[in-house]
């Protein structure tokens, strides 16, 4: 088959927070939105926590999603779907993985995720792109982004090339192979999405010392995360 004939793989690894699930969809319905009719193939979305993988050589091209779980917790899919991307990677198979995902995918090629010392990280940040890689290209400047998490990765994979870092977070975006990125930040995320997070999580944010309010005052559509989604799918076709 030639690439346009093979789906676009979304391998889903958890669940959105309840408001933006009810109101907006699951990880997949996000980021196919964000996507629009840039891929005109077809789509394929494998919920990885109870799925089989599917077979590497009939993929497009693999998105592996956010998830409130941690890859630190070493669950049996979390170790198969690690084993899965590692053989992606070596395949060649074009990877983009999205928070939990950029971190699968640095723990599956030999790096180390853990808390972040730094803290939470949540709301519209700026992003500061260290390397002219094809991944950005096009974004909107200053570049902004949309995060939520609370592990990061730590040290990078042999050989993985940081691309950018934000204050809280040393590795924002990864270069782990010729076509295998990781972006701690959400390109699916806009600013009604940073505050069902920011509120949902409201209680934690305020024990840590954090302002909820004030992270669903300053949220952004942040249009530079949403344009990474869009090259990576351009990057596919090109």
């Amino acid at each position: 088959m030639s690439l346009p004939e093979r789906p676009l793989c979304i391998l889903v690894t958890g669940d959105p927070v309840p408001a933006t699930l009810e109101k907006r969809g699951p990880f997949a319905a996000l980021l196919r939105a964000v996507v629009g009719s840039a891929w005109k193939g077809p789509w394929l979305v494998v919920d990885g926590r109870s799925e089989p993988l599917p077979e590497l050589g009939s993929l497009a091209g693999l998105v592996v999603t956010g998830s409130p779980h941690s890859v630190t917790d070493r669950e049996p899919w979390v170790r198969a779907g690690e084993s899965y991307l590692a053989e992606a990677v070596a395949a060649g198979v074009p990877v983009l993985g999205v928070c939990f995902g950029h971190q699968m995918l640095a723990q599956a090629l030999g790096g180390r995720v853990a808390r972040n010392p730094r803290g939470r990280e949540i709301g519209t940040v700026g992003f500061d792109l260290r390397v002219d890689d094809p991944l950005f290209r096009g974004a909107e400047r200053p570049y902004r982004v949309n995060m939520s998490h609370v592990d990061t990765v730590v040290e990078p994979p042999p050989g993985a090339e940081v691309l950018g870092s934000t204050d809280l977070d040393a590795c924002a975006a990864l270069r782990f192979g010729e076509r295998a990125w990781g972006v701690q930040f959400h390109p699916e995320f806009d600013r009604e999405i940073v505050g069902h997070y920011a509120m949902t999580r409201a209680d934690a944010l305020r024990e840590e010392g954090l302002d909820p309010e004030a992270v669903v005052a300053a949220a952004a559509d942040a249009p530079t995360g949403a344009r990474v989604l869009l090259r990576f799918v351009d990057l596919l076709i090109s």
